[in-house]
């Protein structure tokens, strides 16, 4: 099964120049807690971004140039989304985490959403794809702690396709 996990400015964006813009504690614990143990599935400018392997987590990397190599048990490189077949047939849950190209391409595949909603609105060159609400139902909804390390107000919101 696929799940999205992202955080969505109120304009839609997600990042710009392959980067986060906001910088949310909380939300990275969250991110942390939900794919720690899974796979997750991302392009190779989001794997780029993150700077290292993500411990505990098998990465997917998508990616066109068939040519890409890393050497590291943890990260499987596929340059055709087919090949993604097995983790979406999967019982287990396999967390799709950009970026937009990725999101785009798979959020039809998807069974659930995790958004963290960012009460704001962002400059930025990244946006998440339209979300038709007539898919999914939310099935929770909780508002994020604002604080001194966290400045934005924000709310996570889990959907299930319907």
């Amino acid at each position: 099964m696929l799940s999205i996990i992202v955080a969505i400015a109120n304009n839609n964006v997600i990042g710009k120049d392959n980067k986060l813009i906001w910088h949310l504690p909380e939300d990275l614990k969250r991110f942390k807690n939900l794919t720690t143990g899974h796979n997750i599935i991302m392009g190779r400018k989001t794997f780029e971004s993150l700077g290292r392997v993500l411990p505990n987590r098998k990465h997917i990397v998508l990616c066109n140039d068939v040519s890409l190599n890393i050497e590291n048990e943890n990260v499987e490189v596929l340059s055709d989304v087919n090949l993604l077949d097995k983790y979406i047939k999967s019982d287990e849950e396999n967390f799709v985490i950009g970026g937009a190209t990725i999101y785009k391409l798979l959020l039809p595949k998807a069974s659930k959403l995790y958004i963290t909603k960012i009460n704001e609105n962002f400059e930025g060159d990244v946006y998440f794809p339209e979300i038709d609400l007539g898919d999914w139902k939310v099935v929770s909804k909780e508002k994020g702690k604002k604080d001194e390390k966290n400045p934005y107000d924000y709310e996570y919101i889990n959907f299930e396709r319907k």
